[in-house]
């Protein structure tokens, strides 16, 4: 699924993250079935996460998890860092990808705090 653009209305999802999961609750109590992206499991693609990245308006530092201990281990807060080497590193350690991430109708928002997923319907 690399165009983001004109796939449907989804949700990158990490089922032991309580944000997630209360992003999905809040989605299904207003009708809102979204295709469920387990993205620990199945992690996106460069061109997917260059086109969520557009979607979103931010750049690849601003999807990363600053908190994870991959982070560190990698370095990832060294500032020279290039977009494309912090997206091989999301791709490599989806752990450090931002979540939960809902896409509807060409737009994008991370859901933090959950309720944030609310603005796109």
């Amino acid at each position: 699924m690399n165009d983001a653009h004109a796939a449907p209305t989804r949700l990158y999802h990490n089922p032991r993250c309580s944000k997630s999961r209360g992003a999905l609750e809040l989605l299904h109590e207003r009708g809102v079935e979204p295709a469920v992206i387990a993205y620990l499991e199945s992690p996106p693609d460069a061109a997917e996460l260059r086109d969520l990245l557009t979607l979103l308006g931010i750049d690849a530092r601003g999807l990363l998890r600053s908190g994870e201990d991959e982070y560190r281990q990698l370095g990832l807060d060294d500032a020279s860092l290039s977009e494309d080497a912090l997206i091989e590193a999301m791709i490599r350690h989806p752990r450090l990808i931002e979540r939960p991430i809902f896409v509807h109708r060409g737009r994008a928002v991370i859901g933090r705090p959950p309720e944030r997923v609310l603005e796109l319907l």
